[in-house]
């Protein structure tokens, strides 16, 4: 029996209030995956082939940091979307994303969903304005980290 993979992606907050035609196109082109913990999903400057949906589990962001080694940035967990590189050239993922929990999540060929995004801008535009908010609170969470991490200390 066939997953009803467009009703699962009607599921996703991500998605909330895509056209049911673009829910078409995602349904298409998605496939389902299952990742085990410590599974590394994609290295910093890899080449960023593929964009996820998370359905369960948990996702840790690390960058590199000299001489920590990898440091955990930011989790990303169920309804969320990851890795927005794809949208952007060289298309290269910014962070090395590591399962840290049983995780099952959609997932599309980045090179499918741009040429898809080609034929129909307005699909593009959907695509583009939904990981512009999911860049912009990871930035912003980003931010929020540096900033508690280089506070001043207050007096004991």
């Amino acid at each position: 029996m066939q997953e009803d993979l467009q009703g699962i992606i009607e599921q996703q907050p991500f998605f909330r209030g895509v056209d049911q035609g673009h829910i078409a196109i995602l349904a298409k082109l998605a496939c389902r995956v299952h990742f085990a913990p410590g599974h590394i999903i994609a290295h910093e400057g890899d080449d960023a082939r593929h964009f996820y949906v998370v359905l369960r589990g948990k996702i840790e962001l690390e960058a590199y940091v000299p001489p920590q080694g990898q440091v955990p940035i930011q989790a990303v967990g169920p309804g969320e979307a990851l890795g927005w590189a794809w949208l952007f050239p060289p298309y290269q993922w910014h962070f090395t994303a590591r399962v840290v929990e049983e995780t099952d999540a959609l997932v599309w060929e980045t090179a499918e969903l741009r040429a898809e995004a080609d034929k129909d801008p307005r699909f593009g535009y959907e695509l583009a304005s939904r990981l512009a908010e999911v860049l912009h609170k990871r930035l912003s969470a980003a931010h929020a980290h540096l900033v508690g991490f280089y506070a001043p200390f207050p007096d004991e």
